[in-house]
């Protein structure tokens, strides 16, 4: 559960960093094309066809050659955050620093006036009404506390559905613990593709990163309810740390590949410091 009282403390956080934080988050806005914006952009000869209003006449009573002003056309940033709501993402409250971190991203882009798309996903993708105005905020911290994770993290027909949404240029969120077969993971982000703008963000709880459990334990898989009975030695721990290692790597390959951004925290970290991390890199 996100208390209420999280939307103040992110409130105070955007005010103590506010130009350094909207400046890098924003990005670029303009269009690499030409439109009908208001930033002047360069001049080109007119040709048949062109719009006659848009002749630059100082131009022409300097040179008699006629040439068009051109601009940069300025368009809103889409915002899409997904997070991850399957089953995994209810141990220890994964869920819960997940949508903190989608909310903070939300708040910093109604700030600046963004279009957001923001959806949790499981076995099917639920996506939830995109709008604009502070009020949206309230309504997504009201949404995720009223979700109780459960289901399997399908990750690559949520992506293969979610990519119909990622109409242009876009920053793109996507918050989970990934842990599912690697080769799924790598093929849902290929979906994507390339030109956009996107952070690939896993939660972990600190004992799930540095195993610290010896002994008899039954573990059960929290999204098959698979059983098993095992001993934890030493090198069991060992053999764990590299393999998750092994497994982040191959995400992190593809995101270089892709030119995403791939983080990985523990949910004993302070939000707000990994908030300012995402925020500033």
């Amino acid at each position: 559960m996100i208390d209420s009282s999280f939307l103040n403390e992110l409130q105070r956080f955007n005010l103590i960093v506010n130009k350094r934080v909207t400046s890098k988050y924003v990005g670029e806005k303009k269009s690499a094309y030409s439109g009908s914006g208001t930033i002047f952009k360069d001049h080109r000869i007119y040709t048949m066809g062109d719009n006659f209003k848009a002749i630059d006449w100082r131009v022409y009573a300097r040179t008699d050659d006629m040439y068009i002003k051109l601009f940069e056309e300025e368009r809103n940033l889409n915002v899409h955050i997904l997070i991850d709501s399957s089953a995994s993402m209810k141990y220890n409250n994964k869920f819960d620093y997940a949508g903190k971190l989608g909310l903070g991203f939300a708040f910093l882009a109604l700030k600046n006036n963004e279009k957001i798309n923001f959806s949790t996903f499981a076995d099917e993708l639920e996506n939830f009404r995109g709008a604009r105005g502070k009020g949206q905020i309230i309504t997504m911290l009201k949404h995720l506390n009223s979700i109780k994770p459960k289901g399997k993290s399908n990750l690559f027909d949520t992506f293969k559905l979610y990519k119909k949404n990622i109409r242009s240029k876009s920053f793109v969120v996507i918050i989970s613990d990934f842990l599912i077969e690697p080769e799924k993971i790598i093929n849902s982000l290929q979906l994507l593709g390339r030109g956009h703008t996107v952070k690939i963000i896993q939660v972990l709880d600190k004992e799930e990163k540095e195993m610290p459990l010896e002994g008899d334990f039954d573990l059960i898989d929290s999204e098959t309810d698979f059983k098993l009975r095992t001993y934890i030695s030493k090198r069991g721990q060992k053999d764990y740390i590299e393999k998750l290692n092994q497994h982040n790597s191959k995400i992190e390959n593809v995101c270089n590949e892709f030119g995403f951004k791939f983080y990985q925290f523990t949910t004993d970290k302070p939000i707000f410091d990994t908030f300012f991390k995402l925020v500033n890199d």
